[in-house]
């Protein structure tokens, strides 16, 4: 069975394994999420932890998709912005464990980042993936609008060249 849940930060302490997991299993997989190859357990580690941080902090939320007890899934919403943008959210580091694609597990997650997001008094938030890679048809079917794509804009974790699609949402799913 299958659970979506919003982790304060407390809650992260104990999911730092897990979280760690999903991280290295995607970029080893060759997700383009802002990490290099060779990608340490170190490095997934610190950046787990500076997601504590903001979302102690109340400029992230985490949500994440747990089964058996595990997680196997997260995504973020971004709530710190510039001044002059209180109404935007930005959608960040969508991933599935490998184990776990192909359940539904990406929709499940996006729903509930929407929900928090407008919850969370936000009425435009944004994307950008790597175009071409199964990310981009989710958030198609999804409902999101792409407003262009951005070539050469990132890496792989290979080092080769990654374009960029950005999409947004007004009005997300409350």
């Amino acid at each position: 069975m299958m659970e979506i849940r919003l982790l304060t930060a407390d809650a992260m302490t104990h999911a730092l394994s897990d979280l760690t997991e999903v991280l290295r299993d995607c970029v080893e997989g060759g997700a383009s999420v802002g990490f290099m190859l060779p990608f340490s357990q170190g490095e997934a580690l610190a950046f787990w932890e500076g997601v504590q941080r903001a979302v102690a902090a109340g400029e992230v939320l985490l949500l994440v998709a747990e089964q058996a007890g595990r997680v196997v899934g997260t995504v973020q919403v971004g709530l710190k912005l510039p001044p002059n943008q209180p109404h935007r959210g930005e959608i960040k580091k969508l991933l599935v464990h490998t184990r776990a694609r192909g359940q539904g597990l990406a929709r499940h997650l996006m729903t509930a980042a929407e929900k928090a997001a407008t919850e969370a008094g936000k009425q435009l938030l944004v994307l950008d993936t790597a175009t071409g890679e199964p990310a981009e048809a989710i958030y198609e079917r999804l409902g999101w609008s792409k407003a262009g794509v951005i070539p050469n804009y990132a890496l792989f974790p290979d080092g080769r060249f990654c374009a960029t699609t950005i999409f947004y949402k007004l009005e997300p799913a409350r």
